[in-house]
């Protein structure tokens, strides 16, 4: 397995399992699927509510040999509701006790955007923290804490923009060493992508297939399917793959982490596969010069009339 590769030599498997909107009873199998497939690579998040289910996984994965824990790279994110100082570490340590592990391997701040302890999605300003009252710094430097207590091996952000990126590089004592962002040919980010690598911020692409799974009230009715794009599906055919395999293999070629989600047992084993897959740079040209621009996950369910916080604290200016 390709792996992309931290500043002090520590490897992270190119392709993970994705968990965002696996659900209880069908996350547990799922990763126990991508184990036995050759996945080394398992991509978390509190506010999934599906972390025990995971853990009982992993458990039953070490327990039965199938792989050993330092040969699993296991990442999770703090909830917008832990950001204050004193709350990181205390998050931290709930997914560990679901996860049934003693340190995670790559630990994110989940989004810019801060909530009062205890909401899961913030509705009225009463619910929301600003920047003021939580600056990133200050959640910052409680990630930068469990990190020096050994609770986690690297820490980044997701869905940060450049602005947010520079503001954690100027104060924090540590840099972030991972971006987590919506990338797929519809959305490149090549602003964002350059970013991060002159500051040595490995990125990785989450929605990688579009995400067309999400709940109904989060899309939009016109929105375009990456899946059924003629463009994704020339290059498919012409290498006598799937669509989603050309998708994960998109990133793989920009040397960007994947997470593609699936609790089916043979696409789980096909996403995996497409590491196997060589595009060439005509395939590449096409699919970065696609012609379509769209972010699927636009964040603006935290940016509403009750909210302080805009859109332009989440994204860079343009789709790029």
């Amino acid at each position: 397995m390709k792996s992309i590769t931290f500043s002090n030599g520590d490897q992270m498997p190119i392709i993970g399992l994705g968990t965002w909107k696996s659900k209880p009873g069908e996350v547990y199998q799922a990763v126990l699927w991508a184990i036995e497939a050759g996945y080394r690579h398992i991509d978390c998040a509190a506010i999934y509510d599906n972390e025990k289910e995971v853990g009982n996984a992993l458990t039953k994965a070490f327990k039965d040999g199938l792989v050993k824990r330092e040969e699993l790279f296991v990442t999770s994110k703090l909830w917008n509701s832990n950001h204050r100082l004193d709350d990181v570490v205390p998050a931290l340590k709930k997914t560990l006790s679901d996860l049934k592990l003693d340190y995670l391997d790559l630990y994110l701040i989940h989004w810019p955007v801060s909530f009062k302890k205890g909401i899961g999605f913030a509705q009225t300003r009463e619910e929301f923290f600003t920047y003021g009252d939580v600056p990133l710094v200050q959640t910052w430097e409680g990630m930068e804490e469990a990190k020096n207590r050994g609770l986690v091996k690297h820490i980044g952000v997701s869905n940060f923009n450049i602005a947010k990126l520079q503001e954690i590089l100027k104060s924090g004592r540590i840099a972030p060493e991972m971006n987590q962002v919506e990338m797929h040919p519809f959305l490149p980010q090549n602003k964002l992508v350059n970013f991060c690598k002159t500051n040595s911020i490995l990125m990785t692409a989450y929605s990688p297939l579009g995400s067309g799974d999400r709940a109904a009230a989060s899309k939009k009715s016109n929105e375009p399917s990456l899946l059924e794009n003629e463009t994704v599906k020339e290059v498919a055919t012409k290498h006598g793959v799937s669509s989603a395999q050309i998708l994960i293999s998109y990133s793989v070629h920009r040397n960007i982490a994947v997470i593609p989600k699936s609790i089916n047992q043979d696409r789980i084993s096909q996403n995996l596969a497409a590491i196997e897959i060589n595009l060439d740079d005509e395939d590449m040209n096409k699919l970065l010069n696609i012609g379509t621009a769209y972010r699927f996950i636009d964040g603006s369910f935290f940016t509403g009339a009750q909210s302080p916080y805009k859109l332009a604290d989440l994204w860079e200016t343009e789709n790029s």
